[in-house]
């Protein structure tokens, strides 16, 4: 199977990542977490990019806040699936990441969740893995299924404390 990295701009961003992380191990797909920066690290971060498909990589999600240029730095290096997850910040809310996430020259696209949306960003990751990957589109299945039925069992417990 296929691996999915999270990469973070910075150790600021470990909460998202977690959530991301821990979404990817329920539904049993193997990742790797790492702290690289577009503009502190760019060598780094192109090496990784570079190599992320040889490595076993199906997918990348960046995670960055303000200028948030990782995900279109990952993304012009690797022609692999590259996931935006802009963060959030006391300064501009995250809308300043969030831009910068999806304002994507033609060519080099780059996939943007909500802010601080590391639980859909590992989802996506694991629907673009599972196109090719008939067990994991299975448990995505059963993912959704379990959602469904948290959703009906709310409604009747509503209407239950209503009567």
């Amino acid at each position: 199977m296929k691996k999915v990295a999270i990469v973070m701009g910075s150790d600021s961003d470990v909460e998202i990542g977690k959530k991301c992380a821990s979404t990817l191990s329920e539904l049993l797909v193997p990742s790797t977490v790492h702290v690289i920066s577009a503009h502190r690290s760019p060598e780094e971060a192109s090496a990784f990019a570079r190599s992320a498909r040889e490595n076993g990589y199906g997918a990348i999600v960046a995670i960055a806040g303000k200028a948030a240029h990782l995900g279109g730095v990952l993304a012009a290096y690797t022609t692999l699936p590259v996931i935006a997850v802009p963060v959030s910040s006391k300064d501009l809310g995250g809308l300043d990441a969030l831009l910068s996430s999806v304002q994507m020259p033609p060519g080099i696209p780059v996939a943007t969740v909500a802010i601080d949306g590391g639980v859909n960003a590992a989802i996506l990751a694991c629907q673009i893995i599972a196109v090719s990957d008939d067990e994991l589109m299975s448990r995505l299945e059963e993912q959704r299924t379990r959602m469904h039925e948290k959703v009906l069992e709310k409604d009747r417990q509503i209407m239950e404390r209503m009567k």
